[in-house]
């Protein structure tokens, strides 16, 4: 019996979803740069070798593709590694966290990142109003950041408070680490790396309930 071939619809749609892929492989690409003008509808589209109206087609607007830009690296990102073994210590696992953070913020999903985050507006209801399918996604790696950090001491004695604290200056921490790394500075980026994790544990450690 001969095998009958694919529908029309279902090679557009083939067709469709590798538009979208190099689409956003190229967009990334663009961004890795650092060049500040890469975060532009009419950049991207010539980047990619299309039309911005195919662009446009694909992801609603520059909203839609940005959104999906971060939805991509938060995907290849996945979680924290299974070093947060749940029986390991607690400097073993910052120290972990910390090593992850350090090694990601050199990648190019992380440049990118930075790019766009860049040109977007710092004023968050600005942003919301005028990219919140970006604004949303942003919102929700929060979120996920701060969950991931309590299910990373789920099990340790220590103040929940703290750990939010800890959850929200850890990223910023680690940017002006990389910073140096980048720079070329004069510090020694290893015995920061363990000094910032000492502080960490000693202020993880000083929230203990009796």
């Amino acid at each position: 019996m001969a095998v009958s071939p694919a529908s029309p619809a279902r090679r557009t749609n083939r067709r469709g979803q590798a538009t979208r892929e190099s689409m956003l492989e190229a967009a990334l690409r663009c961004l890795a740069t650092g060049d500040p003008a890469a975060a532009s509808a009419n950049r991207i589209a010539k980047e990619i070798g299309a039309t911005w109206g195919a662009v446009k087609y694909q992801f609603g607007g520059i909203d839609g593709l940005w959104a999906a830009v971060l939805q991509r690296t938060a995907e290849r990102r996945g979680e924290l590694p299974a070093a947060l073994d749940p029986a390991a210590p607690l400097r073993e696992r910052v120290a972990a966290i910390i090593d992850t953070l350090y090694e990601g913020l050199t990648a190019p999903d992380s440049r990118a990142i930075e790019t766009l985050r860049m040109a977007l507006p710092r004023d968050m209801a600005e942003l919301d109003r005028l990219y919140p399918q970006t604004a949303a996604e942003l919102s929700s790696w929060g979120r996920g950041w701060i969950e991931t950090c309590q299910r990373a001491f789920a099990d340790v004695d220590v103040d929940p408070s703290r750990i939010r604290e800890v959850a929200a200056f850890i990223p910023g921490a680690m940017r002006g680490i990389v910073s140096e790394r980048q720079l070329g500075g004069y510090y020694d980026l290893d015995e920061a790396r363990r000094g910032l994790t000492n502080a960490i544990v000693t202020y993880l450690q000083h929230s203990r309930s009796d």
